[in-house]
C-alpha cells in the first residue's frame, strides 16, 4: 500500500530518487557524505548550472516526444510517492503512463494504477558510450538504481527511461522490476537514514572533499601515526617523485613538438592534424590590485571574508 502526499521542497526530511546513487557510491557528482550533510541540515549545496536548468526545462519536451513515439497516455502530478512503511523514503515521478487518459493515477486505497512510469533525462553527445542500444536496459548505473527506486515506491513493474542525447537522439530504455535490487536499495537507504541521519553520525568519507567537509576546522593537537599511515606516506613520496619525472618528460616532448612547429599553427601527419599551437582569442581581466591601490573606497564595500580549506602538507620522513 502506498501513500500519495504533497511533494515537499524541504529535502532534509526525506530520501529521494537523486539521493540513491550517492548513498551507494555510484554518483560522480555527490557522495554519501554530501547527502548526510544535507539531510542533517549541516550544509546544503544548492547547485545551479545550465545543464541542470536545461534538464529540468527539457523534461516536458522529452515526455512529449516519448508520448508521440509510443502513443502512450501520460499523466503528471507534483505530489511525491511515499513508501508505505518508511515515509522518509520518497520519489517524485516524472510521468505516469496510463492505459486510460481519464483514469486516476491512484485509487482510494493509494495503489498506483499506472501500468508504467516514465523517467526523462537529457545527456550530451559525448556520453553516448555510456548508453546501450535503445530497447535494452543498458543505462548508466545511477539512472538504473533511480528507476528501480521509483518502481519500489510505486510497485509498478516497468519504468521507461527516455533520454535525449545531444538534442537530436531520443532513446527509450525499458527497465523492469528487479526485486533483489529493490531489497538491496531498501536495506541501504533505511540503514543510512537510521544509522547516520537520525544518529547524526557521518558515513565513511569517500573523497578528499568529504574529509574537508567533515573536518572543516582543525584543533590544536597532534596524533601519533600508525604503521599503515607511515607506509602510505612513504608510498606517497614515491608516487610524487614518479609524477615529477613524468611531468619533466611531458615538458620535453612538448618542447620537441614546439621546436618542429616553430611559427606554424598546425602540425599534420598524412593529412591528419596531430597538434595545434594557436594564441587564444583576446580576453580582458580586472586588475584587482591596481583597483585596490587607486580606489580602495570602491573595493572595501565588496570585500567578503573567505574561509579557506585546511591544507594537508606531507613532510619528508627523517631517520
Amino acid at each position: 500500500m502506498l501513500k500519495n502526499q504533497d511533494f515537499t521542497q524541504d529535502r532534509s526530511k526525506y530520501l529521494g530518487g537523486s539521493d540513491i546513487a550517492p548513498i551507494l557510491g555510484l554518483s560522480k557528482y555527490r557522495t554519501s557524505v554530501d547527502v548526510w550533510l544535507e539531510k542533517t541540515g549541516k550544509h546544503v549545496a544548492y547547485k545551479d548550472s545550465l545543464p541542470l536548468r536545461f534538464g529540468k526545462f527539457a523534461e516536458a519536451f522529452v515526455a512529449q516526444e516519448y508520448a508521440q513515439s509510443t502513443s502512450q497516455h501520460l499523466r503528471h502530478q507534483e505530489q511525491a510517492v511515499l513508501h508505505n512503511q518508511y515515509p522518509y523514503l520518497q520519489g517524485h515521478i516524472d510521468r505516469f503512463v496510463m492505459n486510460n487518459q481519464n483514469e486516476p493515477v491512484f485509487n482510494e486505497q493509494g495503489i498506483c494504477l499506472a501500468h508504467k512510469i516514465l523517467e526523462c533525462k537529457t545527456a550530451n553527445a559525448y556520453s553516448q558510450h555510456d548508453w546501450g542500444e535503445p530497447g535494452t536496459d543498458q543505462i548508466p548505473m545511477p539512472y538504473l538504481v533511480q528507476c528501480s527506486w521509483y518502481m519500489l515506491l510505486t510497485q509498478v513493474d516497468q519504468c521507461d527511461l527516455a533520454v535525449l542525447i545531444g538534442n537530436a537522439d531520443l532513446r527509450i530504455y525499458p527497465i523492469h522490476r528487479d526485486l533483489e535490487l529493490e531489497a538491496l536499495l531498501l536495506h541501504h537507504t533505511t540503514r543510512f537514514w537510521e544509522e547516520h541521519v537520525l544518529r547524526d553520525i557521518p558515513p565513511q568519507a569517500q573523497t578528499e572533499a568529504d574529509y574537508q567537509q567533515l573536518f572543516r576546522k582543525g584543533a590544536a593537537k597532534s596524533v601519533e601515526a600508525n604503521p599503515d599511515t607511515v607506509e602510505m606516506i612513504q608510498r606517497l613520496h614515491t608516487v610524487q617523485t614518479e609524477i615529477e619525472s613524468y611531468e619533466i618528460e611531458v615538458s620535453q616532448i612538448k618542447q620537441h613538438i614546439m621546436g618542429q612547429m616553430q611559427d606554424a599553427e598546425v602540425l599534420t601527419y598524412t593529412g591528419k592534424t596531430l597538434a595545434t599551437w594557436r594564441a587564444p582569442k583576446p580576453s580582458t581581466r580586472l586588475d584587482a590590485k591596481r583597483l585596490a591601490d587607486e580606489h580602495p573606497e570602491w573595493v572595501t564595500p565588496y570585500q567578503v571574508p573567505v574561509q579557506s580549506s585546511r591544507r594537508l602538507l606531507i613532510k619528508q620522513l627523517r631517520d
